[in-house]
């Protein structure tokens, strides 16, 4: 898989690196996106997607309440390749001071001395931006982390948080946005266009908008009964919404049909093309079927005619 610069730093990172939200063993409201995954099944996805060239593993905090840290931890202490990692701090009901009061416990589940790309995770601490980059400057002077990043922030909280981070001799480098065929709206409330003048990545989570994309819910809307309510809520997973992005899917299956890929790999495809080099995207995979789907969308390039015509769905 090739690799690409990554934020303007030293890092050259697969386009698609792999989500782990789904390693929380059903702990957390969260986790119930998921279904449970045993041990070696975790183990199976990252090995496989390690061997195909994903050379980034995304997790959080949140995620199980460190239980996604800690089965990446195990996993990676028992396989040769040692990729980067990505971690979010939670901020939410939390000040910026615990930012660094509990950068040890998540070296600890990870098992390693340094975190590659340290975020925060949502804009919602007691503190400032300007406190919260303070305290990951601080940990980067520590060694303890790499590279900061922010997640779910607007144009102007990138702003401040770049501002601070590079009068502090730092750099902001990415910023990890639900983006996707279906929400495009950073397309148009300025993160994307500030992402590309600052030189900061895109992460883009939800990449399929949970399964939307693939088309299985057109070909079954039955599925949607058996959906978690607040993934259906959060994500528009509704009868009404399978409809209204009907001719969509359909074009991802031409489209699909053409290349002998799934109307899922041809949206992969498009997220990390459309815009050059910004974008990177971290599918999650619960079963080894999925994650070889999600790396075989990086094989092959869309025409510039095709991202065009998909680009005309928004």
């Amino acid at each position: 898989m090739e690799l690409r610069r990554f934020g303007g730093t030293e890092l050259k990172l697969s386009p698609l690196g792999l989500g782990t939200w789904q390693f929380s063993n059903n702990v957390g409201i969260g986790a119930r996106f998921w279904k449970d995954l045993s041990y070696e099944k975790m183990k199976e996805i990252v090995q496989f997607s390690l061997d195909q060239g994903i050379n980034w593993l995304d997790t959080a905090e949140a995620y199980g309440n460190g239980t996604s840290e800690k089965n990446i931890g195990k996993i990676l202490s028992e396989l040769e390749q040692k990729p980067y990692l990505a971690d979010k701090w939670w901020p939410f009901m939390r000040s910026a001071k615990s930012i660094g009061q509990t950068i040890d416990q998540r070296l600890e589940l990870l098992q390693i001395n340094q975190i590659s790309l340290h975020q925060i995770h949502h804009p919602t601490s007691f503190s400032s931006i300007e406190r919260q980059m303070d305290q990951m400057c601080q940990l980067i002077q520590k060694n303890k982390i790499q590279y900061v990043g922010v997640s779910n922030f607007s144009a102007n909280q990138m702003k401040k948080a770049e501002k601070y981070l590079r009068n502090a001799g730092a750099k902001l480098v990415s910023n990890q946005v639900r983006y996707n065929l279906i929400d495009r709206r950073i397309e148009d409330n300025g993160v994307l266009a500030l992402a590309k003048e600052l030189n900061v990545s895109i992460i883009a989570y939800s990449p399929l908008h949970q399964g939307l994309l693939t088309g299985k819910y057109h070909d079954n809307p039955q599925q949607l009964k058996q959906l978690f309510w607040l993934k259906k809520f959060q994500y528009g997973l509704t009868e009404k919404n399978l409809k209204k992005t009907q001719l969509l899917v359909d074009h991802l299956v031409e489209l699909g049909q053409k290349h002998q890929k799934t109307p899922a790999q041809i949206a992969l495809n498009w997220l990390i093309n459309v815009q050059g080099e910004t974008v990177f995207a971290i599918p999650g995979a619960s079963s080894l079927g999925q994650v070889k789907q999600n790396v075989a969308a990086a094989n092959f390039r869309l025409s510039q005619s095709e991202i065009s015509s998909l680009n005309g769905f928004k």
